[in-house]
């Protein structure tokens, strides 16, 4: 029997039915075979970086390689990253974090699953974002519970949070809140209004809060905030930290959860059960990225703007287009419903092939970051130009924009 026959015969279990995945790489997959053929891709769609890891986090990772650090390491970490990560965090948030605070983890999307495995029971309620970073129902319906979405709304400058959807949707069996401030897809950052509604909300029904942070020294102008660091919520919230985004680490595979000591805990024994420990190596990279010379990453900052700007001002010339400004990540958001309407498609994913096949710009939709809401009818992109420079983007979305003008 042939191995894909034997696959077939698999009685896999009940769970894997309700496990979803990033439909982001099937994305990827087409304009790669697209590619293949020989036409010009323009990679708005992998929120992935192009730009190099900091020389000195190299050096740093390579010098421990060569004095041995290839063995297993303490499960929650060496003690020398985890004291750098809460001095960071802690300082940046206005907070105090010691090294009991913090479990280092491979990657930021371990800190999800673990964060869900440590305070979900199955039938639990959890609030997350929709759109919104896909793993997160993902893994909560996988994992038992029932993933409650809520949304957003888009205002004159800036996307808002749904907070009457939220408290509407709070039953006595919600447990805990995913936020992700400074938002992927749509770059929207809360207001200082909207954290403490949320807070308010946490406290008086007694929810727990994943704060997935990995944007938040990602940024152009002002400073981040964090739920955490309001009154009471630092007890019941965990704190998703990654170096992929401010330092080009994203292949490192190198984060962590920093919370309540308990709750760290309980993430730190799943540690031990799952992956044993981090790359022992990578995390002297992180060491070296959290305390030394910052120059490589406020170098990238001012590139990623550059690339911010020249995308918001083609997509803004685009008839049917319009894009609001964020300050935070390396995505825009635009609104895109008279162009669909001028191209006569019918939704978000014929546009899609649309643009792609004629022009070769890749991008996701809002339909790739969940289903869509009720009462939503308008129709959004998300473009992230990390991986695109300069000149494409303006080579890629003059063509987009010449394409919709051929309808005008």
């Amino acid at each position: 029997m042939s191995p894909a026959a034997h696959a077939r015969d698999v009685d896999l279990a009940q769970r894997v039915a309700r496990l979803g995945t990033e439909t982001v790489f099937a994305v990827s997959a087409e304009a790669a075979a697209l590619a293949v053929q020989g036409k010009t891709i323009y990679p708005f769609h992998l929120g992935d970086l192009d730009l190099p890891t900091p020389e000195n986090i190299v050096e740093a990772s390579l010098a421990a390689i060569r004095d041995g650090k290839t063995t297993y390491c303490p499960n929650a970490g060496i003690p020398e990253l985890r004291d750098a990560l809460a001095a960071d965090i802690g300082r940046a948030r206005g907070l105090e974090y010691t090294r009991e605070n913090v479990s280092v983890q491979p990657g930021g999307k371990p800190v999800i699953g673990k964060f869900l495995l440590a305070l979900m029971d199955p039938g639990d309620e959890v609030l997350y974002p929709n759109p919104g970073f896909p793993i997160y129902s993902s893994l909560i319906e996988f994992l038992g519970g029932v993933a409650v979405p809520y949304g957003f709304r888009e205002g004159a400058e800036r996307f808002d949070l749904d907070l009457e959807a939220i408290e509407r949707r709070i039953t006595p069996r919600t447990r805990l809140l995913i936020l992700n401030d400074l938002h992927n897809p749509t770059a929207a950052e809360c207001s200082a209004e909207e954290l403490e509604r949320l807070a308010e909300l946490a406290l008086e029904h007694d929810l727990f809060v994943l704060s997935d942070e990995a944007y938040f020294d990602v940024r152009f102008q002002g400073a981040s905030r964090s739920i955490a660091a309001l009154p009471g919520m630092a007890e019941r919230t965990v704190i998703l930290y990654t170096f992929s985004k401010k330092y080009a680490m994203t292949g490192w595979r190198l984060g962590a959860a920093i919370g309540p000591k308990p709750v760290v805990d309980v993430i730190t024994t799943l540690n031990v059960n799952m992956e044993s420990c981090t790359s022992h190596f990578t995390q002297y990279g992180g060491v070296a990225a959290l305390t030394g010379d910052q120059a490589a990453a406020r170098a990238m900052m001012a590139t990623l703007k550059g690339r911010r700007d020249a995308a918001l001002a083609a997509l803004n010339a685009t008839p049917g287009v319009h894009c609001l400004t964020p300050e935070t990540t390396f995505y825009v958001y635009p609104n895109v419903t008279g162009a669909v309407k001028l191209t006569g498609c019918d939704g978000h994913e014929s546009f899609r092939k649309l643009v792609l096949e004629r022009t070769g710009v890749s991008f996701c939709t809002r339909l790739h970051f969940g289903p869509a809401l009720e009462g939503e009818d308008q129709y959004y992109l998300r473009l992230a130009y990390s991986g695109v420079s300069t000149a494409q983007i303006q080579e890629g979305l003059g063509k987009l924009k010449a394409l919709i003008e051929s309808y005008t």
